[in-house]
């Protein structure tokens, strides 16, 4: 598939033990299966995507009248969330398809097969109403007797300027808000299984959707650990300086 990301779910975290002994902790998730409900070409929409949606059991009730229309129009069964990701290749003029990409493809987890790092878009866990200190983590007050050491205290002088600037932080709702992890390495991928282990955490909680995605901006590896075959940038300039007569 030439698409650029899967939608998956999120099912827990665990660690594993790599080559040299080294613990590292993991995040397993759930990337697919994945079908193409609709296609976004630069000649129709003004843009080229892939409208992607996770195939989940769902019942035909649950779907209202336009959503079942729409499936119908790309012959794929209903489903319950539906995003959409990037095509690498651009669309061939006139067609209507991306080059090799056409509604009802099924996308799996093999197209991360030759990637090393991944982004991961998610929602983080709602923490209800909370106030500065769990919120923005203020150091608060004296906490002896007789203060209330998690009030944020005074919060615009009375004379000047006589009011709050925007942007104050104080008390509100926290979490339940669109989170992007970019560069997550890949630790293994199970096709059989359709699942994906990244290093790190994931936003969101078990069960949680996820957008997975080629990383955009992947990191660059880290000179003189990739063996003898790496070259020492000093040693190469100093050997190619013209010698002194």
């Amino acid at each position: 598939m030439s698409v650029s990301g899967i939608l998956g779910k999120k099912i827990g975290m665990t660690q594993v033990f790599d080559e040299k002994g080294d613990v590292h902790p993991v995040t397993v998730l759930k990337a697919g299966p994945c079908v193409i409900t609709q296609l976004k070409t630069l000649a129709k929409d003004g843009y080229d995507a892939a409208q992607i949606g996770y195939v989940d059991f769902v019942k035909a009730s649950k779907v209202n009248k336009a959503m079942t229309g729409h499936f119908a129009k790309s012959n794929v069964p209903p489903v319950r969330v539906v995003k959409e990701v990037s095509v690498e290749t651009p669309a061939a003029a006139g067609d209507g398809e991306q080059a090799g990409v056409k509604a009802g493809d099924r996308i799996l987890v093999d197209i991360f097969s030759d990637e090393k790092f991944v982004d991961v878009i998610g929602t983080s866990k709602g923490r209800g109403f909370a106030g500065v200190i769990r919120r923005h983590g203020f150091g608060g007050g004296p906490k002896s007797h007789g203060h209330m050491f998690q009030v944020q205290g005074s919060i615009g002088a009375s004379s000047f300027p006589s009011r709050v600037f925007p942007g104050q932080r104080m008390p509100g709702h926290m979490g339940h808000e669109q989170v992007t992890v970019r560069n997550l390495r890949i630790r293994g991928i199970d096709v059989d299984d359709n699942l994906i282990i990244v290093e790190g955490a994931v936003p969101g909680p078990r069960d949680g959707y996820v957008l997975i995605s080629k990383a955009k901006a992947p990191p660059r590896e880290r000179r003189g650990f990739a063996g003898a075959a790496t070259k020492d940038a000093l040693k190469a300039s100093k050997k190619a300086a013209p010698k002194k007569k």
